[in-house]
């Protein structure tokens, strides 16, 4: 090997075909190690829980569970909302972003779980358990041809006839042996296409995986901004206000406007005729809340959304508020905030 390396000897070429299969070997034995480290820092951000997981599966334990970081976001805003009042329009807001927030978390969980299992694990096997095969083929390939170029070496340095008798031999012997590792090597070398096949079938696995995932999170997203839609839209566009206006300046019919202009046309509709209706007659109807509420004092009635309400007019009222029931409470309610229930 020292002397092949000093350019004093001469060295038995593979065959092309040998080479172009250790090429192939090499180069997805490179990129399965980058595609499937980067996977693991896509699934896993955090280099020290990376390091966590890997001390605990050396170790043959079971890693402890904790919280991702969608799932304590999602608790932080449930304790919040909690802390600043389930009835109050910000607390409220905090609770549903929340409760999607652990929703995502879960869904997380489980993109991490089904990868783990369909995707990293066969890249690992490949990695740790095919490729360790082919290189000690290969280190064992190595061998014999330097075991044959040796001998070879032996038999051009012989002069006597026995010694030249017995380097034939000898070379005989190891060209053998050489023949027969090249040919396990090969064969080994040639499962690499069906490794690619089976790693495009895991790819497959680990796209709808994400395809899974991301569907998951866009539904729990349209269904948090459908829910955040229902406030008033004062509360929501709080972001878009100069920062020279305080928002306590906001009086009361602008907010009620405001509310009524973010309603859907449909509901628009339902709620006029409605309550022209209702005016017009002495009976009651059921209504459901569309927001939060906040009576302003004890002549009104707070009101929780999604909760149905009795509701009912009296000669006089104001065309913008109703009388509101729940139980035993009683007090005004403002009609922007009421879908009427057929």
């Amino acid at each position: 090997f020292t002397e092949e390396k000093l350019g004093q000897a001469e060295k038995t070429e593979l065959d092309a075909h040998l080479e172009n299969l250790l090429s192939k070997a090499e180069c997805t034995k490179l990129w399965t190690e980058k595609i499937m480290k980067q996977t693991e820092v896509l699934l896993q951000p955090n280099p020290n829980a990376r390091i966590e997981e890997f001390v605990y599966e050396k170790l043959d334990r079971k890693a402890p569970s904790r919280m991702n970081n969608p799932e304590l976001l999602g608790q932080y805003m449930i304790d919040a909302g909690n802390e600043f009042g389930p009835g109050t329009a910000y607390g409220n807001a905090l609770i549903k972003c929340g409760e999607t927030q652990k929703r995502i978390g879960t869904a997380d969980r489980e993109l991490i779980q089904t990868s783990a299992i369909n995707f990293l694990t066969p890249l690992r096997n490949f990695i740790e358990g095919d490729y360790k095969t082919i290189t000690k083929e290969r280190k064992l390939l190595q061998n014999k041809r330097l075991d044959l170029d040796a001998a070879k070496t032996r038999l051009k340095k012989a002069k006597v006839a026995e010694a030249r008798a017995a380097s034939e031999q000898e070379v005989r012997i190891t060209q053998s042996e050489f023949d027969r590792q090249a040919e396990i090597t090969r064969l080994l070398l040639e499962g690499i296409s069906s490794t690619h096949a089976h790693h495009l079938r895991c790819l497959n696995d680990f796209v709808e995986a994400q395809m899974t995932y991301y569907a998951q999170c866009y539904q729990y997203m349209l269904d948090l901004q459908k829910q955040l839609g229902s406030f008033p839209s004062t509360f929501l566009s709080n972001n878009n206000q100069s920062s020279s206006t305080p928002v306590q300046s906001l009086s009361t019919p602008s907010v009620l406007a405001s509310a009524s202009a973010s309603l859907p046309s449909v509901s628009n509709s339902i709620v006029t005729s409605g309550i022209s209706e209702l005016k017009s007659s002495s009976g009651n109807r059921k209504a459901r809340v569309l927001y939060d509420y906040d009576a302003a004092n004890s002549s009104e009635l707070s009101l929780l959304a999604d909760e149905v309400i009795t509701v009912y007019s009296i000669p006089g009222m104001d065309s913008d508020w109703l009388m509101g029931e729940r139980g035993n409470q009683k007090g005004k309610v403002p009609i922007t905030y009421l879908e009427l229930l057929n």
